[in-house]
């Protein structure tokens, strides 16, 4: 066993990180300002997009983008079953309907399932890219271009990952994305939205400070006039200048974390891949997997633990773990409002039953990721040894 807890996930920060950000402490400029701007345009640049707004989190990023698009009280909005709170408590906010579809056997958002949920009230598809590999894109797009139906995508997983030879935040109307502590990069909170289309752009960035004409870059700056105006009622959801100083380095970093990603998820593969009683991710076809999360799920009745026994040992063992996640349709709010029952999801509800991830992140040591295997297998195979023989 190992002397200390492995948390679940961490942070990887640089000296360039910390550099920065003290940089940005004794400029004077803490507020959305030059850094903000510059990496606004460096992740534009990355994901291959026209436009890049800088937003506080992804929830923030995900509300501006439906609020742009027009939804409101009445409209509904396709969310997949699987998926955290917030892609369905934003179109909550807006006074619109969450319409949960089923995922299919990778967690990912099922396009029949959308296809079935259309009607005259569907005002946008949200598919979430779950665990770091993007769904199947075309299909979703292609239902929401046939309905004309915009696609805002829920990328909160998924920076740096790939659809067919394109980074996503280059495909739907608009992309959020997270960066919180545990993603594939981060600012310690904070998001982005992209968009290939500049009135949009445009739109968003204006909801996301208050609806002003100008920002305080505009009107502080050497260049800058007091004058502005609020064009409409917007939100307080911009991102600082020390955020986005972390993120200008977490950004050139992203490929060397994702590399180190998929070495881990290489290597709990090999491990793994013997004993019957653990199902591993799929990597699909004509898209990278980026490994955000390492979702696994167990056989209860072949190994004799359940998924609640499974974590509690390994975190026995000093190894930390977390569950992606418990569905929408789970939630007391969501039974209760919109009479949201396990039965209507049985993909779902399945997946869910065995469903936990192991720890993943470019900051563990090799060492690290052989105390996780040693567990795992010290688990699977000392409670059912006929599983591992």
């Amino acid at each position: 066993m190992r002397e200390t807890f492995l948390p679940y996930a961490l942070p990887f920060i640089g000296e360039e990180e910390i550099t920065e950000v003290v940089d940005t402490l004794r400029s004077g400029w803490l507020s959305s300002g030059p850094k903000v701007k510059r990496f606004e345009q460096d992740f534009a640049a990355y994901t291959g997009a026209a436009h890049a707004v800088a937003v506080s989190s992804c929830t923030a990023a995900l509300h501006i983008a439906l609020t742009a698009i027009g939804i409101k009280p009445g409209d509904e909005v396709i969310v997949p079953a699987i998926t955290f709170c917030a892609t369905a408590n934003v179109v909550v906010h807006l006074g619109a309907r969450p319409v949960i579809v089923d995922v299919d056997e990778h967690c990912q958002i099922s396009p029949a399932e959308v296809a079935r949920a259309i009607n005259s009230r569907t005002k946008a598809i949200v598919p979430v890219h779950f665990a770091g590999q993007a769904c199947d894109l075309n299909e979703i797009l292609s239902l929401g271009l046939a309905h004309g139906i915009p696609v805002i995508e829920d990328a909160a997983h998924a920076a740096g990952s790939e659809y067919e030879g394109k980074k996503i935040g280059s495909h739907g109307k608009a992309v959020a994305f997270s960066f919180y502590a545990t993603k594939n990069m981060t600012t310690g909170e904070g998001g982005m939205l992209t968009t290939q289309d500049g009135d949009l752009a445009a739109r968003m960035r204006q909801l996301s400070l208050h609806g002003m004409s100008r920002n305080a870059w505009n009107r502080y700056s050497a260049a800058g006039s007091w004058f502005y105006e609020v064009l409409e009622p917007g939100y307080k959801d911009n991102m600082t200048d020390i955020q986005a100083a972390i993120g200008i380095h977490q950004l050139r970093r992203l490929d060397s974390f994702i590399l180190r990603r998929r070495q881990i998820a290489a290597r709990y593969r090999e491990s793994f891949s013997g004993i019957p009683g653990i199902h591993l991710p799929v990597e699909l076809p004509n898209r990278n997997h980026t490994y955000h999360i390492f979702p696994v799920r167990i056989d209860s009745e072949r190994i004799g633990l359940d998924r609640g026994q499974f974590i509690s040992q390994l975190q026995q063992l000093n190894i930390g773990t977390s569950v992606h996640f418990i569905p929408l349709y789970r939630h007391s709010y969501y039974q209760k409002t919109f009479n949201y029952l396990p039965s209507q999801f049985p993909i779902a509800e399945r997946l869910f039953e065995g469903m936990l991830s192991l720890p993943l992140y470019p900051k563990m040591t090799d060492e690290d990721v052989s105390d996780v295997i040693r567990a795992v297998q010290t688990q699977l195979c000392g409670v059912a040894r006929q599983l591992c023989a």
